[in-house]
């Protein structure tokens, strides 16, 4: 069992950044493929961000793409999502989530994660 955390979020100006953590429990995290989704009102979830259990494999849409950057550190247990020039549209709740395994495959589809995070409002006003 893995429970995740979200924090970072906020409100800001439009070109501005945040950054987002995610903490999580157990002992074996770093076998975790960890993910970022997001979900607008009104609309489904989508995916934003994903990073392999070594962090040697990053995977990011394409209208974050250049903009934002998944990390983690398996020391303490954490993934953080740093989001620059922020858009109004990346307006979202921003969920963390975990999967338990090391394949690539799925990675950008949300149904394929195992534990999810209470998620963490973001809002970029323009």
């Amino acid at each position: 069992q893995v429970q995740l955390v979200e924090s970072g979020g906020g409100l800001v100006q439009a070109g501005g950044s945040l950054r987002l953590s995610c903490a999580a429990s157990g002992r074996t995290f770093s076998s975790y493929t960890m993910g970022w989704f997001r979900q607008a009102p009104g609309k489904e979830r989508e995916f934003v961000a994903a990073i392999s259990w070594s962090g040697d494999s990053t995977y990011y849409a394409d209208s974050v793409k250049g903009r934002f950057t998944i990390s983690r550190d398996n020391a303490k247990n954490t993934v953080y999502l740093q989001m620059n020039s922020l858009k109004p549209e990346d307006t979202a709740v921003y969920y963390c989530a975990a999967r338990g395994t090391r394949s690539s495959q799925g990675i950008r589809v949300g149904r394929y994660y195992d534990y999810w995070g209470q998620g963490t409002q973001v809002t970029v006003s323009s």
